[in-house]
């Protein structure tokens, strides 16, 4: 199946005290996702969001809750994040001893899987179980914090992984935004996640998510097809 363009605006850079309100903006805006940053304190230098604040956004949109889990164990938030609403449980490759265990849960509890790779970890620790994943995440900066420079050395990741799986969803999240988007679509990118330009941007959410998806049918889905 040829990838298609899937645009998740970053709640991290979203109003939080107005989350239900910026979630139908963003989704009238265009958006495909909602990426949902989650973070423990303990695996990133940063705490955000738990299973409550997922649920009580559930209660409001059935849009598709993208759920990056930057913690330390993922193993033990499967089931209070599938009972919430999650509609993908991204965890990190460095936070697991078993990905392929975890995976089988995380398809067990009804949610799709996605696996993270932070900058300095090489993309060949998917290759085993990415034929058992609905989404690889390549961080184009050190997960943690928004608002941080894109980093373009970490693209090269992306077609490693794209020349190998070509159906497989390929998110990019860090720094990305209409003015470099091209670079990580051409690599092969098909799942955007954008924050502080889109929530940020100038021209408004509703440009800037337009660009991101007309880059990715450019490079990506139309080129294949």
């Amino acid at each position: 199946m040829t990838p298609q363009p899937k645009i998740a605006p970053s709640m991290l850079a979203s109003d939080f005290a107005c989350l239900k309100d910026e979630a139908h903006r963003m989704v009238s805006c265009g958006a495909d996702y909602l990426h949902m940053d989650i973070m423990d304190g303990h695996f990133v230098p940063n705490m955000t969001m738990g299973p409550p604040v997922v649920k009580s956004l559930r209660k409001h949109t059935d849009v598709f809750l993208d759920c990056h889990m930057m913690v330390s164990n993922p193993e033990q938030w499967v089931d209070d994040f599938a009972k919430s609403g999650a509609s993908l449980y991204c965890f990190h490759a460095e936070a697991t001893s078993d990905a392929s265990s975890l995976i089988d849960a995380i398809h067990a509890a009804g949610m799709k899987a996605g696996m993270a790779v932070k900058p300095k970890t090489p993309i060949s620790v998917v290759f085993d179980v990415a034929h058992k994943l609905d989404q690889v995440l390549v961080m184009t900066v050190e997960p943690g914090f928004g608002g941080q420079k894109f980093m373009a050395e970490c693209i090269p990741k992306v077609k490693e992984i794209r020349d190998r799986f070509p159906d497989l969803d390929i998110q990019v999240d860090g720094g990305v935004g209409p003015d470099n988007v091209d670079v990580a679509a051409k690599a092969g990118a098909n799942v955007i996640v954008a924050g502080t330009s889109v929530f940020g941007a100038k021209e408004g959410p509703e440009v800037a998510i337009r660009k991101l998806r007309e880059s990715v049918l450019e490079h990506v889905t139309n080129k294949k097809a």
